[in-house]
């Protein structure tokens, strides 16, 4: 198993458990994900939940880059495992809520693009590498667009791994609702999910349903556009995976000529 959950007084902790691939999601974690909150849709014991990632190095970096997805030759189709690990893509209306501990990258912003708030330590880092190694960020953007403005999305997505959101930045902007201590977002994740655990279930899921109505229809439209747009503007596979092959640093470090802002 690659997903820990465990409840507790009506708060479910969900956990990616994959800290020696910083998280990174494969296909069955994508389904254990999809599962878990489906499940979570018919347990009463569940008010709300806390979505976060192990090791304390990374909440997610994506879709993992060992995964074969086959795709179909149409540029009106895409087949992407991602678009269903998030809890509004299937039908949970129980607010979630995400700790951030460490990096939060990529396909992390399908996760966080449909959590009801994000609580981060200080020293997490939000990036997107789609346009470095060639490929477009559609849904990722589009997901960001809704809790950022545009401009803060635009420079996030198109700067690829050049530069790196800190969590601070990441607060003045809204993006994250509280900061805490390295190491310390999971614990405060926990403290608001059993406070909205502990108001009646039926109001809470309303207005969760009612907050995510304010802003359905432009994100629905946008999200319908995303297939053609990553097929038609993304590099061939095998061009993709020569850049990602090329690229000087791993992932979880942070040199000097990745500025952090």
């Amino acid at each position: 198993m690659t997903v820990r959950r465990e409840v507790e007084d009506g708060v479910a902790l969900v956990t990616l458990d994959r800290p020696e691939r910083h998280n990174a999601i494969d296909l069955g974690t994508a389904d254990e994900l999809a599962a878990v909150w489906r499940e979570f849709r018919f347990d009463d014991t569940v008010r709300a939940a806390v979505v976060t990632g192990a090791g304390g190095r990374a909440f997610c970096t994506g879709i993992d880059r060992s995964v074969d997805v086959p795709q179909p030759a149409s540029p009106y189709s895409l087949d992407d495992p991602m678009i269903r690990i998030g809890p509004k893509a299937n039908d949970l209306w129980k607010p979630v809520v995400a700790a951030v501990d460490g990096m939060a990258c990529g396909g992390a912003f399908y996760l966080l693009g449909e959590a009801e708030f994000i609580v981060a330590s200080e020293n997490s880092t939000f990036f997107d590498p789609h346009t470095t190694y060639g490929m477009v960020s559609a849904y990722e953007a589009i997901h960001m667009a809704q809790r950022m403005p545009l401009g803060e999305v635009a420079r996030m997505s198109l700067m690829g791994t050049a530069e790196r959101l800190g969590a601070p930045r990441a607060y003045e902007i809204g993006l994250v609702s509280e900061l805490t201590a390295p190491g310390a977002a999971t614990e405060a994740a926990l403290r608001c999910a059993a406070v909205l655990a502990a108001q009646p279930t039926e109001a809470v899921q309303g207005t969760v349903r009612a907050l995510w109505a304010a802003k359905e229809a432009a994100r629905s439209q946008a999200l319908t556009h995303a297939p053609q747009l990553i097929a038609l503007g993304s590099l061939p596979p095998d061009r993709q995976a020569e850049l990602f092959a090329a690229r000087k640093r791993d992932v979880g470090r942070a040199p000097e000529d990745i500025r952090v802002r």
